[in-house]
């Protein structure tokens, strides 16, 4: 049987794909009602202020450090992750669509936010999309995940003063 070379392309996926799967979720135990900021695992960010969260979510922040697209992924109308978002964005679930609508009818996005109605969905869209950013309940993060958590205020869900829940 002949013997198959990989390609450095091949090569690189899999290590990326070892490399990810070794980043250890928090030490700390996620709090019952925290949600966790997830990234795609290329992304460079580690942590994120409250503040740029927001920007990044009321679509006023549409990159990252490096000029990759900001590329939002939100939970379903009533879903826990969308009420701690409303509450970051101060706004109601109407206010929110009408927002977004507004946004789009000035020019000032292209569309709303990809909304995803499980995890499952939003953890594949995350890893597909290289400026991905979603909200997810801390309690579905598990050791090996093809996401990235990062911190939001220098901290992680579980940690004391951790502020997404």
């Amino acid at each position: 049987m002949p013997r198959r070379k990989l390609s450095r392309r091949s090569i690189f996926t899999l290590i990326l794909i070892l490399l990810t799967s070794l980043v250890s979720m928090p030490s700390s135990v996620a709090q019952d009602g925290d949600v966790a900021a997830i990234v795609n695992p290329r992304n460079s960010a580690t942590n994120v202020s409250s503040a740029d969260l927001r920007k990044m979510f009321a679509g006023e922040k549409r990159s990252w450090p490096g000029g990759v697209r900001v590329k939002l992924i939100v939970g379903a109308p009533g879903s826990h992750e969308r009420l701690v978002l409303l509450r970051l964005l101060g706004m109601s679930e109407s206010e929110y669509k009408h927002y977004w609508t507004a946004q789009i009818f000035r020019g000032e996005a292209d569309s709303e936010p990809l909304t995803v109605p499980s995890f499952g969905m939003l953890k594949e869209a995350a890893t597909v999309f290289p400026g991905a950013i979603g909200l997810v309940d801390a309690k579905d993060l598990k050791p090996g995940m093809m996401v990235k958590l990062i911190r939001v205020d220098g901290r992680l869900p579980g940690d004391d003063g951790y502020s997404l829940h």
